[in-house]
């Protein structure tokens, strides 16, 4: 039986664990990167408990948690610096398995990418379904250059699995009329600086209509990220520094620090969307939705990329070992349906309400909003956990498909078929 061939569309994060998910499921793989090089947009990414067990299945997950950087106490605070509620590392781990480990996007990129063979991922590539497929027909995806070519050429596939975004061509074409993501009402700012001099626990803080988060990475570097009740479309006509420094600037500390490091140019700016309503699957024929093409959400319980990690080791799941070719999958796509779409959603619905609670900018909201966050620091600080109850305690339902030390909860489940 020949070897089943899979193409992916776009090397973001759940393209490229899709991808190598199903490589070592021994499906042949090739990816289609837009981008003229495999460099990640964006800083810093939050990779739960949840994720870190979907990556134990491709042999990365230990990897990710020698990531850890957070220690001591971290937790909620207003911009003067009170804190409104802790929460500790070992709270986490206790609670859910492990703590949240956040990494830099390039680093898990580089992980990701290691699992490939060479010439699998294919930049400056810009592709769309063509055809979805069905059984007894391979679906089909066109693409534009790559490898130093020109024009235009077709690739036929066993399965596409589209990972291409917010903005998906791709759920367009699958189906066609369906409301895009809508604007949540407020723009993201993230930048990477050297970390300063002066101490600084993790911390996320609230003030009217805006956040600001510091989390330490492990390279000796901090990820910034700021939010901010805005229209849509809008920028800063002095630069975006310029404008977190307006908006920010009188922060507590570390937050005057990283922005007097950054560079002019080292913030990046982006308006967050979230799904409208859920499409009516997460797949037709032969192509297979993924990640933000299928359930674009707000950052708010940094689960967008964990979800998108999640997808992607239970596509591979349901795909099959290479060596049961693409005979049935339409019917196994429907399986990858059923075990995303309401547990993805309801995730979008979530973090959607604290993403709302985000923009209250009055003073009666915001002090409502503080006494909340004050009684429930009160009854102690793993209640603060709960917001990722039945999100961050996921397992995945296969084992491992690599080689190599897990996580003490990696892997959990039936074995693969």
């Amino acid at each position: 039986m020949n070897q089943p061939r899979a193409v992916v569309i776009g090397a973001g994060i759940g393209g490229l664990t899709a991808a190598a998910a199903l490589h070592l499921r021994g499906w042949a793989v090739t990816v289609l990167e837009r981008a003229a090089a495999l460099e990640p947009v964006g800083a810093g990414i939050a990779l739960a408990p949840n994720a870190q067990r979907a990556l134990d299945v491709i042999g990365v997950g230990d990897a990710v948690r020698a990531m850890s950087a957070w220690q001591g106490e971290g937790g909620l605070r207003t911009p003067s610096g009170r804190w409104l509620s802790r929460t500790t590392p070992d709270a986490a781990a206790e609670r859910f398995g492990g703590p949240v480990v956040v990494a830099h996007r390039a680093d898990l990129v580089g992980l990701l990418a290691a699992l490939l063979p060479a010439g699998a991922v294919r930049t400056g590539t810009p592709a769309e379904v063509a055809d979805p497929g069905e059984d007894g027909r391979p679906a089909t995806v066109r693409a534009t250059g790559g490898d130093g070519r020109s024009g235009v050429r077709e690739y036929t596939a066993d399965l596409v699995v589209a990972a291409d975004g917010i903005h998906s061509a791709a759920r367009q074409v699958l189906f066609p009329g369906h409301p895009a993501p809508r604007y949540a009402g407020f723009t993201a700012w993230r930048f990477v600086v050297p970390a300063p001099e002066r101490p600084f626990s993790p911390h996320e803080t609230w003030g009217p209509g805006s956040v600001w988060g510091t989390v330490p990475l492990h390279d000796g570097r901090v990820y910034a990220y700021a939010t901010a009740t805005v229209p849509a479309g809008e920028r800063s006509p002095d630069g975006e520094r310029a404008e977190l420094l307006r908006r920010f600037g009188d922060w507590h500390h570390p937050v005057p620090d990283l922005l007097a490091a950054v560079r002019p140019d080292g913030v990046l700016r982006g308006d967050v969307y979230r799904a409208a309503t859920a499409p009516p699957a997460y797949h037709q024929g032969r192509t297979a939705l993924l990640g933000d093409a299928a359930h674009a959400m707000t950052p708010n319980l940094g689960q967008g990329g964990c979800q998108a990690i999640e997808d992607a080791v239970v596509l591979a799941h349901h795909a099959g070992p290479g060596a049961a070719g693409g005979a049935g999958l339409e019917r196994r796509l429907a399986a990858y349906t059923r075990d995303r779409l309401p547990r993805t959603m309801e995730v979008v619905r979530r973090s959607g309400r604290i993403g709302r609670l985000t923009t209250w900018s009055s003073p009666p909201a915001r002090a409502l909003r503080t006494a909340a966050f004050t009684a429930l620091d009160r009854l102690g600080p793993r209640l603060a956990l709960r917001s990722l109850d039945g999100i961050a305690d996921w397992e995945p339902p296969c084992a491992a498909y690599a080689a190599g030390p897990r996580g003490t909860r990696g892997g959990g489940g039936a074995a693969a078929p």
